[in-house]
Formats: C-alpha cells, sequence, structure tokens
C-alpha cells in the first residue's frame, strides 16, 4: 500500500473568490466525490471554520477526507516576523495543533518587483525558519512551497539553490509545485529527483507548452514519472493538485471531477 494519497487545493476555488470564500462544505462535497483524499485549504478560504477546528474535523470526518495541509501566506519583508505576522502563524499552528499530521505549508506573497534579491531572500527564509521552530515545537510539520509570479523571490533555479540552502531542514522543508517550476523554466522532473532528500509536501499543476496553466494531462509536465519517483524514493505524504487552467477559472468543481479521473487513471499507486 502506497504512503502517498493525493487532494485538492483550494486555491481552485479562490480564483472566484467572491462567489467561494465561505463555501468549504461545498467544496469538500466536490473533493470527496471527485475521490479524492483529502484538502489543503488557504487561511482565507476556511470560512466559517477559521475559528472552529474540532467542526472542521468533523465536516472532514463525515466526507471520508483528510486535512492534508493549511497555507499560511505572508509577505515576510523584514528581517523579523512583523507582530502581525508572528500572531497570526501562532494561531495557524495552534488551530494545526488539533490535527495531527497536518502540514503547514509556508508561501510568500510575490512583493513588487525583485530587486534587492539576496536580503529579501535572506528575510524570508529566516521568517519561515522562525516559524517552523514554533510549530516544530507544538508538534506541527513544516514546508515552505515557492510560486513563480515575476516578483516571487524564489522563481529560478539559482533561487531554488539558495531556498534549499537556507532551510533548516530540522524544522522545515521543501514543497515542490510542478506548474511552478516550469513556470520558471526549470526541469520538473530534474528538480524533485534533486530536491528529493528534503521534499515533505507536493503541489501538482499543468502548464501547457505555449506558457499558460492546463487542466493535469493536457500540458507538457509528466506526472506519471514524477508520482513514480515519488514512490521509489519513498515518499510519504500528499500531492495536492491545484488547478489555475482557464476551465478552473470558470468552474472549479469540473475541473477537479476532471482532476479526479486522471489521477484515477493515470497516477495508480498500487
Amino acid at each position: 500500500m502506497s504512503t502517498i494519497q493525493f487532494g485538492c487545493q483550494t486555491y481552485t476555488w479562490q480564483m472566484s473568490y467572491d462567489k467561494y470564500s465561505d463555501a468549504m462544505d461545498h467544496i469538500m462535497d466536490v473533493v470527496a466525490a471527485s475521490h479524492l483524499a483529502g484538502v489543503e485549504a488557504e487561511v482565507c478560504m476556511l470560512g466559517q471554520y477559521r475559528a472552529e477546528p474540532t467542526k472542521l474535523a468533523d465536516a472532514l470526518g463525515r466526507r471520508g477526507l483528510g486535512l492534508a495541509a493549511i497555507c499560511l501566506v505572508c509577505d515576510w519583508l523584514g528581517a523579523k516576523e512583523s507582530d502581525a505576522e508572528r500572531a497570526e502563524a501562532d494561531r495557524v499552528i495552534d488551530f494545526l495543533s488539533h490535527f495531527p499530521g497536518t502540514m503547514l505549508a509556508l508561501c510568500q506573497m510575490p512583493g513588487e518587483g525583485r530587486s534587492n534579491l539576496e536580503i529579501r531572500q535572506r528575510h524570508c527564509v529566516d521568517c519561515c525558519n522562525a516559524v517552523a521552530r514554533r510549530a516544530a515545537d507544538a508538534g506541527v510539520r513544516s514546508a515552505f512551497h515557492p510560486n513563480s509570479p515575476p516578483s516571487s523571490l524564489f522563481r529560478i533555479e539559482e533561487d531554488y539553490k539558495v531556498l534549499i540552502a537556507g532551510l533548516n531542514s530540522n524544522v522545515l522543508g521543501f514543497a515542490p509545485d510542478a506548474g511552478h517550476i516550469a513556470n520558471g523554466g526549470m526541469d520538473v522532473v530534474s528538480i524533485f529527483r534533486q530536491y528529493a532528500p528534503v521534499i515533505r509536501h507536493v503541489h501538482f499543476k499543468d502548464r501547457s507548452a505555449a506558457g499558460g496553466w492546463a487542466l493535469m494531462g493536457e500540458g507538457t509536465i509528466d506526472f506519471p514519472t514524477i508520482t513514480s519517483d515519488l514512490k521509489n524514493v519513498g515518499y510519504r505524504g500528499w500531492i495536492m493538485v491545484e488547478d489555475e487552467s482557464p476551465l478552473a477559472e470558470v468552474d472549479p468543481d469540473g475541473a477537479t471531477r476532471r482532476n479526479g479521473a486522471y489521477v484515477r487513471s493515470r497516477l495508480p499507486l498500487s
């Protein structure tokens, strides 16, 4: 039996935030109906469950789902966390203490350009290491998720080298996103293989040859090989489908159902 599980990231619905900002029940229903095993929610998508971890656990349990991760997105511009950033991180860590084994995914909000890159990268890594140390003290595991808008601080291969070198691997792992890796001009399979020892959490989304986001299986990313590689190195964790395709922008439910079918047919784990 494989120890990898597939789930869905709520950003697929967050792109239509006004409609789905307090729709976790609906999202969980769609994920369960798509035969995916769990959800990863950004803090802003928790809605009525934002301060109700016990109720969220009950809602997940009724649907046979797990909570794979909570994604905390902050600026982390200073040498240390701001008071507001620290307070929010500690609130999320406390929330996650109700979900043993659930990942705290840390993602930096893209800023303004890439000026002063070295010091801004160092500040972000230092802040995230500090969050992860406190999370570890509370029994919560953490991983850093890079993204790829033009102003992202960890976007290209040289940035990834800086990131991995700076992570305190005792408390903070790596959460690669296949689509963002491709968007940064890197070879996706090679990056997964290179950094396999520090991978603690994974995101999948596809990218077309023309450079836009695509439904899984309609783009250029070799998900079967990546999944097989992860199995072969003994990866134990979640793979989260985070669809940002044109279909997901207008029909996140339909995109999720379609991605669930792709996972079942093309990415079997047994």
